[in-house]
């Protein structure tokens, strides 16, 4: 909002020696953000005067209409001869008073103005706007002074157009509608300064007469609580609006457009209430307040024919039946938004009829939203208005236009008023001090809460159990019954309260004490596992994602999970973002598998991803939660109940492979990822857990989504935790997938507490390396033979890895051979060649009694 301080200073009384630093600190302190505060009399340099048009020339043969003028600017430009200037504005004529900057000036912008040749002419200067000014944002024409402009051609312009002002950019928060309005600004100022603050909405006002101003029916009294009208007959159309009005109005960036018009816009920027202007005899018939029928039509006054909603209210002319709404009549306003053009204020305008209401701030805010229209009306109405005003901005507007339109103002007035009381705030005396660490005395509070217009009741009370902020503590204490004022709906509990004495009895005396940080035991256990599984996945080259937990209902027939698998059944949510993702993920895979299929589009063709995340999994027959209101706590039972209801969610980890591991180059050739890749994926994330490997089985395993010939599943002292492996074709085809795409999933919350692991032994001896191949039938597996070996060679083992399997006609149909890296270490000697032999032999002997290994 723009305003200027000498219009301020009409209500409260500023000080004389006011700075505009001053100034500006003191809104700052009452929570008003100062966008700028302009001295307008530093903006423009150089002559800036007033010029009076002699002779227009068109000029023709260009792309745009360009006039060549001469402009009487008085002795101004050292001559007394008029003025060349080229100008291609369109809204003057001869005779008309203009602003003229002539050479050597400068605009805001560091615009400096020259005498050049343009357009075949020379031109001395330029005829002003009120946007190169810097009074507003109208650049469709130039100012044309009113005609009883008392300057006179080469007089300085300044003082005229209001560039002797220091004027306010002030940004207003949502919840202080009251101050976008110079009478809720002084207001502020008054308290802020403490200096006296003349209120011109308590005004005295005509009230309400039997005989209305005009026929009104509201048929919505929750949209439209209050509307009152008064009508004016006999009004000049030609009446120019006052040059102080057009000044104020321009520095507020609204542009002038006629006497009515202007006047409603004077009184919104003065009291904070918006209002409308009808052309009566533009109206057929009686006015009606409603709601609007659905696909209603209506062209407001910027000339874009809307389509309405039920929720939209309309001001309707009943002397033209809807075909929608039949006797609500046709839409001729968009209530606190935009009138409509059909009932306009226009050129031809004698009767005009002032209306003032008051609408419902979430109805007009949701209709401005809707049809994209934040006329300066609906910022006023969607931030709350003083439902008192429209009889007192009715009557200012009255007097207004009768001073300066001529015109006979009615005697009836019409006030449908359904207003609703305001309901008082009990607020403990004491809860400022407690909430805020400050002392505020009773009295202090009782003082502040008056300044702003509260009637404040003192009492004392005993609360039998505190209630929240707005309790009392047990023994009684003041308590203070507030009544907030009208213009400040704002103000709805005690809390709102807390912050207005805290606002006004200053911010900075409001210690900044930092709270002392509680101690703590740094991360728990579960907490660093998963840091450490994922530390260790991205170390390997894999990266992290972080998908919605949302997923559609045919997830589980893409996945192929049989009827009874226990993920198929998922909590859907009563209120999802999309409904077609309307379930929880029962499984990490489908939302790592939907961003794979994504970087696929976008052309990744090697993509090594894993996420780390909860699963959920409803609880069979668990019922509905119970219901828990916000006046008490829960009970410990209520809190069990609800806990019962809640799905399980346990965490898991999963990675998805596909394409290359080991990347083509000058090198060598790839490698493209595999089912083992998969497998070595779940055996890190357990080395990370610190799962001893002796406790970690690998064995082959069906299970969807995986291929059944090459899955595997994990297990952990016996209990499965994960599976990993290549996923089924058929899956893949089904998600648009490439072949060989790998998978893991295992669920970290399944893994059992690291123990405390004695530090190993390190031997300063060398080892004794063999190679040892043992052929045995196909169907067993690996992992099995390399158990055995381990527990044949005996203590001397340091290590076992498998290297090679080899299969061939030569070994027999249904057999391989596995080859496997022995290491034998001895911890207090160096091994001699019969003691590592015999140890392997001991490895193999053990394999062949279990599995009928051979040595090859």
């Amino acid at each position: 909002m723009r305003v200027s301080v000498n219009w301020l200073r009409e209500y409260v009384d500023l000080p004389t020696d006011l700075s505009t630093g001053d100034l500006e600190q003191a809104l700052v302190d009452l929570g008003i953000e100062v966008d700028a505060v302009t001295d307008l009399r530093e903006s423009v340099t150089g002559s800036l005067v007033v010029g009076e048009v002699v002779e227009i020339e068109e000029l023709t043969g260009f792309k745009k209409p360009i006039r060549f003028c001469r402009v009487d600017v008085g002795a101004a430009n050292g001559t007394g001869e008029p003025q060349e200037i080229v100008c291609g504005a369109r809204n003057f004529a001869p005779g008309d008073r203009v602003v003229v900057i002539l050479p050597g000036g400068v605009l805001p912008g560091d615009f400096a103005i020259g005498a050049r040749k343009t357009y075949g002419r020379n031109s001395h200067g330029m005829i002003c706007s009120a946007k190169e000014l810097g009074l507003g944002d109208d650049h469709d024409g130039i100012i044309v002074l009113p005609a009883d402009t008392a300057a006179k051609p080469g007089d300085d312009a300044r003082p005229v157009v209001g560039l002797d002002e220091v004027v306010l950019e002030l940004e207003v928060t949502p919840d202080r509608g009251y101050a976008l309005s110079v009478r809720g600004l002084a207001r502020e100022l008054s308290l802020a300064l403490g200096v006296p603050f003349h209120d011109p909405g308590l005004a005295a006002a005509p009230g309400a007469t039997a005989e209305p101003a005009y026929p009104v029916v509201v048929r919505d009294t929750v949209g439209c609580d209050r509307f009152a009208a008064r009508l004016v007959r006999g009004v000049d159309p030609t009446a120019p609006t006052p040059g102080w009005m057009q000044r104020r109005l321009t520095v507020a960036g609204i542009r002038s457009i006629s006497l009515p018009v202007d006047i409603t816009n004077y009184v919104m920027l003065e009291l904070g209430q918006p209002m409308h202007a009808f052309d009566v005899d533009r109206i057929t018939g009686p006015l009606v307040v409603r709601r609007a029928e659905p696909g209603e039509k209506l062209t407001t006054l910027d000339g874009v024919s809307r389509v309405l909603t039920a929720e939209d209210m309309v001001i309707c002319d009943a002397g033209l039946p809807s075909p929608v709404a039949g006797d609500g009549g046709t839409p001729i306003s968009l209530a606190a938004v935009m009138g409509g053009e059909t009932s306009e204020v226009i050129a031809s305008t004698t009767d005009v009829l002032f209306e003032a209401a008051h609408w419902d701030p979430a109805m007009v805010g949701r209709t401005a939203r809707r049809h994209k229209l934040f006329s300066e009306a609906a910022k006023r109405w969607e931030r709350g208005v003083d439902p008192a005003l429209p009889l007192v901005a009715i009557d200012r507007a009255v007097r207004l236009l009768t001073e300066h339109g001529g015109g006979t103002a009615g005697a009836e007035l019409l006030d449908l008023d359904h207003v609703a009381a305001r309901t008082p705030v009990v607020l403990p005396a004491d809860l400022p001090s407690r909430r805020v660490g400050v002392d505020y005395p009773t009295e202090r509070v009782v003082t502040i809460l008056e300044q702003i217009g509260c009637a404040v009741t003192r009492g004392t009370d005993r609360l039998a159990e505190d209630p929240g902020d707005a309790g009392v503590p047990a023994g009684g204490a003041d308590v203070l019954t507030v009544l907030p004022p009208t213009w400040r709906p704002d103000l709805t509990d005690p809390a709102d309260l807390v912050e207005e004495v805290v606002r006004l009895d200053g911010y900075d005396r409001v210690p900044s004490v930092l709270p002392t940080a509680p101690p703590g035991r740094g991360l728990t256990w579960p907490q660093r596992r998963r840091r450490s599984v994922a530390r260790s996945l991205a170390e390997q080259g894999y990266v992290e994602v972080l998908s919605q937990p949302f997923v559609g209902p045919q997830l589980a027939d893409q996945l192929g999970l049989g009827a009874d698998d226990p993920r198929r059944p998922a909590v859907r949510l009563a209120n999802p973002l999309s409904e077609q993702e309307p379930q929880l993920r029962t499984t990490l895979l489908g939302p790592l598998l939907d961003a794979v299929r994504r970087n696929l589009g976008r052309g990744q063709r090697d993509l090594a991803l894993y996420e780390i995340g909860l699963v959920f999994h409803p609880r069979t027959g668990a019922g509905a939660p119970p219901a828990m209101g916000v006046d008490r706590r829960p009970t410990d039972e209520e809190f069990a109940a609800a806990d019962a209801v809640v799905p399980a969610q346990p965490q898991h980890v999963a990675v998805v492979l596909t394409g290359d591991v080991e990347p083509v180059g000058w090198w060598g050739a790839g490698r493209p990822a595999g089912w083992a890749d998969a497998v070595e994926a779940g055996r890190i994330v357990l080395a990370a857990a610190e799962i001893p490997a002796d406790r970690i089985e690998v064995r082959a395993a069906e299970h969807a989504p995986w291929h059944p010939g090459r899955c595997a599943e994990l297990l952990v002292d016996g209990t499965v935790v994960g599976y990993a492996g290549e996923l089924h074709p058929a899956v893949l085809a089904g998600l648009e997938l490439p072949r060989r795409t790998c998978a893991m999933e295992l669920d970290l919350d399944a893994l059992p507490t690291a123990a405390a692991v004695a530090a190993p032994t390190v031997s300063g001896f060398p080892p004794a390396l063999i190679d040892v191949a043992v052929v045995l039938d196909d169907q067993v597996p690996a992992a099995k033979v390399e158990q055995a070996l381990i527990e044949g060679a005996g203590e001397l083992l340091e290590s076992a890895r498998l290297f090679d399997v080899y299969a061939s006609e030569q070994l027999g149909a249904g057999r391989r051979s596995l080859a496997y890296k022995l290491t034998f270490r001895a911890p207090d000697r160096t091994l001699t060649v019969e003691e590592a032999v015999a140890a392997r032999d001991a490895a193999v002997a053990r394999a062949a009694t279990l599995y009928g290994a051979t040595l090859r």
